[in-house]
């Protein structure tokens, strides 16, 4: 950064500044963590020389505290994968049902937009169409953050909600579905995918959005096709049709290295024995509204009563139990159990 040509390119400065924010972030975390248990150490000499239960008790809820944030800390640090630190692209896709999934979507887009807000994250709306009754056809978001693609890569499946449908006259229980899917955000100077001109299918259209965001008289929206894959993408976000090109071949970008590394994982898992776990399309969490409240998540168990505050944006306890359990996958591989 003390170089004299490191503004000459702004777009280049601005990744390295918050790279250095992300990094020093982690160093003063863990020096706050290194002086609290410093001062519990010290608490803890006083409170044995002193013999004062009530310090005692105040002591045992501050080392609780501190072991939740160690915990925090920790994973933190685990998410050491390539992509782990870049941004995440979530999509939003109802399954059938019509109104009960849009709506149900448009549930899920506000917990995603809660829990980014408490983590300080920055979220963008890429892509919008919303429901001709109520909730969302379909949603992208950009969520910008450090560790945003290490975090929500741990949603990426089939979200199913169990409730009394407040569309129906009748009062009668309804099931919903909703996919998500996450992608890190692959620039065009990051990841090993090539992506030919002729390949491509592009159109032009004008944007709408929720509440008559977005809308303007030119057609600046763009979709575009991948003909191989058949995989599309779409961006409504920017003002002009070459900015949201951009942005929807970043999109596709992102895209196509997710597909790459869904290939590899498949070959990882034949090579291992095991049993292919595809994402897209399992049910990975069901939340039930009634006819009682619980949020249960199918892989790895974790289970907890209070709905509202799930679907307020904690879902942190779901995420650290599936990326541990990832994590302690990953390390009981063939080459850890072979001892090399």
């Amino acid at each position: 950064m003390s170089a004299p040509d490191f503004w000459d390119d702004n777009e280049h400065a601005q990744k390295l500044i918050a790279e250095l924010n992300a990094v020093k972030s982690v160093v003063e975390d863990f020096k706050k963590l290194e002086q609290e248990y410093e001062d519990l150490d010290m608490m803890l000499e006083l409170a044995e020389e002193e013999q004062d239960e009530s310090m005692t008790a105040d002591l045992e809820q501050n080392i609780r505290e501190l072991l939740e944030r160690l915990s925090a800390f920790e994973l933190q640090l685990l998410l050491n994968q390539p992509y782990d630190k870049l941004n995440a692209i979530l999509e939003l896709h109802p399954g059938a049902g019509g109104t009960e999934s849009q709506d149900w979507a448009e549930m899920l887009l506000r917990m995603y937009r809660r829990w980014a807000e408490k983590r300080g994250f920055k979220v963008e709306v890429l892509d919008y169409l919303e429901g001709e009754e109520a909730g969302i056809k379909s949603v992208t978001l950009l969520i910008k953050g450090h560790n945003a693609y290490g975090y929500l890569k741990a949603e990426k499946g089939v979200h199913r909600l169990v409730r009394i449908s407040p569309f129906d006259a009748s009062g009668r229980r309804h099931t919903s579905f909703v996919s998500c899917d996450v992608v890190p955000e692959i620039s065009d100077d990051v990841g090993d995918i090539e992506i030919r001109p002729e390949d491509l299918k592009i159109d032009t259209y004008r944007s709408s959005g929720a509440g008559g965001q977005h809308v303007n008289k030119t057609e600046s929206a763009v979709r575009i096709t991948h003909i191989p894959t058949g995989i599309v993408v779409a961006c409504q976000s920017e003002r002009s049709q070459i900015q949201n090109r951009e942005r929807a071949m970043t999109m596709l970008r992102s895209k196509l290295y997710e597909r790459k590394l869904e290939e590899q994982r498949k070959e990882l898992a034949a090579i291992r024995g095991e049993q292919t776990e595809i994402a897209w399309g399992n049910q990975i969490r069901s939340y039930v509204f009634h006819p009682y409240s619980m949020v249960k998540d199918h892989r790895t168990q974790v289970e907890t009563g209070n709905v509202d505050a799930v679907m307020d944006g904690e879902i942190d306890a779901f995420i650290d139990a599936f990326l541990r359990q990832q994590i302690r996958q990953e390390a009981s591989g063939p080459a850890a159990q072979s001892g090399t």
